[in-house]
């Protein structure tokens, strides 16, 4: 296989917030933004947006052959991580897995949820939008997510305040897979 610049991918991604369930762009709009009705851009981030994939296989052996002779997959786990480089109550809010805001005149507060451990957490949904090969669009679609990183607010005085994010991705349904990925091809 030959190596084609065209093919190398480099440049930043978009994140977007909505509703667990939220009307999802389709496969044809990969390169337009979503809609703001359904969907909240998280504004800029910091040392770009990573979707990782985990896998882990238990390994099928017998006595007689050394080697592996199988796997079967036991476990898969996605992650979109990222810091938030707009410190608003937005996105701590996000990052908190929601809560109580409320605002008045020349002001706003935030709440976080105090809740007991058998309560349901508030899963939303998650876009990336970032690039693909050709400088076309990539979008990835996390259908159920949490935040499951610590949140912090860390004020220093030669560095930018960030909000680290760590969204976990959840299982849906046999019919709703918990992400999608599409590429613009033309």
């Amino acid at each position: 296989m030959a190596v084609t610049a065209t093919n190398l991918i480099q440049g930043p991604a978009t994140l977007y917030q909505g509703a667990f369930g939220a009307l999802e762009p389709t496969d044809t709009a990969v390169n337009t933004t979503p809609a703001a009705s359904a969907w909240t851009d998280l504004g800029g981030t910091q040392d770009g947006v990573k979707l990782a994939i985990d896998q882990t296989y238990s390994e099928l052996e017998v006595d007689q052959i050394t080697l592996r002779v199988g796997s079967r997959l036991t476990k898969a786990d996605f992650t979109i991580e990222t810091s938030l480089a707009e410190a608003t109550l937005e996105n701590l809010s996000m990052v908190l897995n929601g809560g109580t805001a409320a605002s008045g005149a020349g002001w706003k507060s935030l709440d976080p949820i105090v809740t007991s451990s058998a309560t349901q957490p508030n899963y939303f949904a998650t876009i990336l939008d970032g690039y693909a090969p050709q400088q076309f669009r990539r979008r990835v679609i996390a259908r159920k997510v949490l935040n499951v990183d610590s949140a912090e607010l860390a004020y220093t005085k030669d560095k930018q305040t960030l909000i680290p994010v760590k969204l976990a991705g959840h299982y849906v349904s046999e019919a709703v897979k918990p992400f999608h990925i599409v590429d613009q091809t033309t």
